[in-house]
C-alpha cells in the first residue's frame, strides 16, 4: 500500500502542481492535530540527499515520504493516484478520511517548511517517468507503486492481467530509468513475504545455499506465490536480480510482511496528514478487518482453520526500515534482500488477541470460522528469518496490548464510517468471476 503509482491515465510530461488550500476538506471534529515532533531540532539524517518515492500517496508511501522528509531528505512523490480511483470502482473507502495529495503536501510544507515535489503520472509511461527522473535526479528511488492487493488481482481475468502488466512493466521502466538517467541511484523496491509462500523449511532472506550432487551454490530462494499479485512480485524480484548484475545497479528488495497501524509521528501532526486505514475484503488485511469487526460488534471472520501464519510489522517500523535501507545502500551490482517484519502470528492468534483486548473496552467479541475464499494452506510450518534490518539498527514496535487497544479505540472513533458489507469476504480465488472492467 499500499502502493499505487504505476497505474492510471497516461501523462506525457511530469506536472508540478501549485499548492492547494486545505480548507475544502472536511475533518470530523473528533480528530485533533498533535505535533509530537520538535521540527527545529529534528535530526537531518538525510543531509539533503534526494529520494523519489513512487506510490507516495499510498499507505506505506505517504508515511515514508513524511518520515524521510522530516529526517532531512529532499523528497519527491511520483504517483498516478489510481488507488483513490479503485475505492470508487469497488465502492469502498478508507476508514479514515483522506485529504487530496495536494492538500497533504501543502499542509506538510506549512507545518515544517519542508517541500515535497509532486510528479503526477504513470510510471508505465516511460516518456513521463524518464522525464521525472531526469528532472529530480534522485540519489535513491523507493518503489511502492504497484497494485498491492492479492484479492484484487483475483477478482477477474482483466484484474489479473492488469496487476501483472502494471507491476512488472512499471518495475522494468524504473530499472531502465536508473540505467539511462541515474546510474548511481539506489533502488529500494517493496516486495512481499508472500513471494516465498509457505514452504516446509525455514525461509531465508532472499538467498539459500544448496549442495546438490556434490556441488554447492548460493541461489535465489525458491518462490511460490499464491495469487497473480504475489507472482507479479516474484517476476519483479527476478527482473531486479538480472538488471542489478547486468547493469551494475544498486538494489535492495524488501520482502515486507503484513503492515498494521495508522499513526506515525509525522502523520499525526495534523488531520490533513492522517494515513489511510483499509478494512474491506479486497484491500484490508486480516488484522485491520478484525479490529473493525470488533469495534462494530461483528464476529471476527476467520478464514478456514485459521492456522495461516504470516510476518507482521508496525507502520512505524516500515518507515524506519526504509530509512535504514536508504541510508545503507547496496553495492553496485548487488541485489540485497531483507525480510521486513518483526513478529509472526497465525490468524487464530490475532483473533484471540483482539478478542481478549476487546474485553477491556467492554466489547463482547465473538469469533466465527467462514469458508476460506483463498487458495492457501490453512495449517503449515512457518519460520522466516529477519535479522538483516535488526543488524542495521531496527528497534521493533511489537504488537503489544497497548497498541491493539489504540487500534481498537481508533476504530471505535470512526465506526460510523464502517460499511458492514465491506468487511465480508469479497473474492473467491477459485470460483469463476464476472470479468468486470
Amino acid at each position: 500500500m499500499a502502493k499505487s503509482a504505476s497505474m492510471g491515465t497516461r501523462v506525457q510530461q511530469p506536472e508540478k502542481f501549485s499548492r492547494v488550500s486545505p480548507k475544502s476538506f472536511a475533518i470530523p471534529k473528533s480528530i485533533k492535530a498533535s505535533n509530537g515532533i520538535d521540527n527545529e531540532n529534528a535530526k537531518s539524517g538525510g543531509d539533503g540527499q534526494k529520494v523519489m518515492i513512487i506510490g507516495g500517496d499510498g499507505y506505506c508511501g505517504w508515511a515514508t515520504a513524511l518520515h524521510l522528509s522530516q529526517k532531512g531528505y529532499e523528497v519527491s512523490i511520483c504517483d498516478s493516484l489510481i488507488r483513490r480511483m479503485m475505492d470508487s470502482q469497488l465502492g469502498s473507502d478508507s476508514l479514515t478520511p483522506i485529504a487530496s495529495i495536494h492538500q497533504r503536501v501543502a499542509k506538510w510544507e506549512e507545518l515544517t517548511g519542508k517541500k515535497i515535489e509532486l510528479f503526477i503520472g504513470d510510471i508505465c509511461d516511460y516518456e513521463f517517468f524518464s522525464e521525472a527522473v531526469k528532472s529530480f535526479a534522485p540519489d535513491s528511488i523507493i518503489h511502492f507503486g504497484e497494485q498491492r492487493s492479492a484479492p484484487y488481482s483475483m477478482l477477474s481475468r482483466s484484474k489479473g492481467v492488469f496487476t501483472q502488466t502494471n507491476n512488472v512493466m512499471g518495475t522494468i521502466n524504473t530499472l531502465y530509468a536508473i540505467k539511462d538517467y541515474a546510474p548511481n541511484c539506489h533502488l529500494v523496491k517493496l516486495g512481499t513475504m508472500g513471494e516465498y509462500g509457505t514452504p516446509n523449511i525455514d525461509i531465508e532472506e532472499g538467498y539459500i545455499t544448496i549442495t546438490h550432487n556434490g556441488r554447492t551454490d548460493t541461489l535465489p530462494y525458491p518462490k511460490q506465490g499464491s495469487s497473480w499479485y504475489h507472482l507479479s512480485k516474484v517476476h519483479d524480484s527476478h527482473n531486479i536480480h538480472f538488471a542489478s548484475r547486468c547493469w551494475n545497479i544498486r538494489t535492495t528488495d524488501l520482502n515486507q510482511g503484513v503492515v498494521y497501524g495508522v499513526k506515525t509521528e509525522e502523520t499525526m501532526m495534523d488531520p490533513l496528514l492522517i494515513n489511510r486505514l483499509d478494512y474491506d475484503g479486497v484491500f484490508g488485511t486480516a488484522l485491520n478487518r478484525f479490529v473493525i469487526q470488533a469495534a462494530v460488534g461483528h464476529p471476527l471472520t476467520v478464514y478456514g482453520k485459521g492456522g495461516q501464519t504470516r510476518g507482521f510489522l508496525d507502520i512505524r517500523d516500515t518507515v524506519r526500515c526504509l530509512e535504514l535501507a536508504v541510508a545503507n545502500p547496496a553495492e553496485p551490482g548487488e541485489m540485497r534482500v531483507f525480510n521486513q517484519f518483526t513478529e509472526q502470528f497465525s490468524v487464530n492468534q490475532l483473533a484471540a488477541l483482539i478478542r481478549e483486548q476487546g474485553k477491556g473496552l467492554g466489547l463482547d467479541t465473538q469469533v466465527t470460522s467462514v469458508p476460506n475464499p483463498r487458495w492457501e494452506k490453512e495449517e503449515h510450518y512457518y519460520n522466516a528469518k529477519n535479522t538483516s534490518l535488526l543488524k542495521l539498527g531496527l528497534e521493533p514496535h511489537l504488537l503489544s496490548n497497548s497498541l491493539v487497544d489504540s487500534l481498537m479505540n481508533f476504530a471505535i472513533e470512526y465506526k460510523d464510517r464502517v460499511d458492514y458489507q465491506a468487511i465480508l469476504p469479497a473474492v473467491n480465488w477459485q470460483k469463476r468471476a464476472t470479468d468486470v472492467k
